[in-house]
């Protein structure tokens, strides 16, 4: 069970067989504290100055992949950090080793997202602040991590091709914060069943602002554009 969130990998049979009602009185927000925490976090961005992007997505929709060729385009370049969160295992984290930034991972165990807490710990220790760049893959989750603020500023939603047009109607809430929506995999466009402007028009639907970026890890497709991106928030 993920502590935070209450996602059980019993799923409804499990909630069937421990059924009971309980009334709480709520005066303060769930997620108050984690915010409160996130709130500390953004000053300490914004402070030294670090632009901070919080990648989310599906598990599999190639975020390690576009981060490995980012620090690769990029590592030269700027000074850029990434957390990599999972809840076990460091292989997306070695992956990123040696490609042209500093690499961390964090392991959450039985939680389904990274929260303000985790990324506060490491303020001063890993993340220096001299970082012009600090990048956080968090774990594969279209649901949990869009509730989550760590202090970011800038959101970022992944997409593959491979997932369908409909993802973002499905999984709102992460689709309409993102400030960008990073289509991945374009390279498999021409071997699936897959309508780029469906799901353009499905995300503008959602988010009217969301800039939209088609790219391809593997072929190089929109990485300069990404690129960009990144860049242009930090000058």
């Amino acid at each position: 069970m993920c502590q935070d969130c209450g996602c059980h990998e019993g799923g409804k049979d499990y909630f069937k067989d421990h059924e009971h009602h309980k009334s709480i009185e709520l005066e303060k927000g769930i997620l108050e504290h984690n915010d409160h925490i996130a709130h500390h976090n953004w000053h300490y961005f914004d402070d030294h100055k670090v632009e901070v992007f919080n990648l989310m997505s599906s598990p599999g929709s190639g975020k390690t992949m576009l981060l490995e060729k980012t620090l690769q385009i990029l590592g030269s370049q700027k000074k850029i950090s990434v957390l990599v969160g999972d809840q076990q295992t460091d292989n997306d984290a070695k992956r990123l080793e040696g490609k042209g930034g500093s690499v961390k991972q964090i392991n959450t165990y039985s939680s389904c997202h990274l929260d303000a807490s985790m990324i506060e710990k490491e303020l001063g220790h890993f993340i220096t602040g001299d970082e012009d760049i600090l990048i956080i893959e968090n774990i594969g989750n279209l649901v949990c991590p869009a509730s989550f603020e760590l202090g970011e500023k800038h959101k970022v939603a992944l997409l593959s091709t491979a997932e369908g047009e409909d993802k973002p109607n499905k999984y709102p809430v992460l689709f309409h914060k993102a400030s960008v929506v990073v289509i991945t995999k374009s390279d498999l466009i021409p071997h699936l069943d897959w309508d780029l402007e469906k799901t353009k028009r499905n995300i503008k639907m959602i988010n009217p602002n969301a800039r939209i970026i088609v790219t391809s890890a593997k072929t190089g497709v929109g990485m300069n554009e990404w690129c960009d991106y990144l860049c242009q928030k930090d000058s």
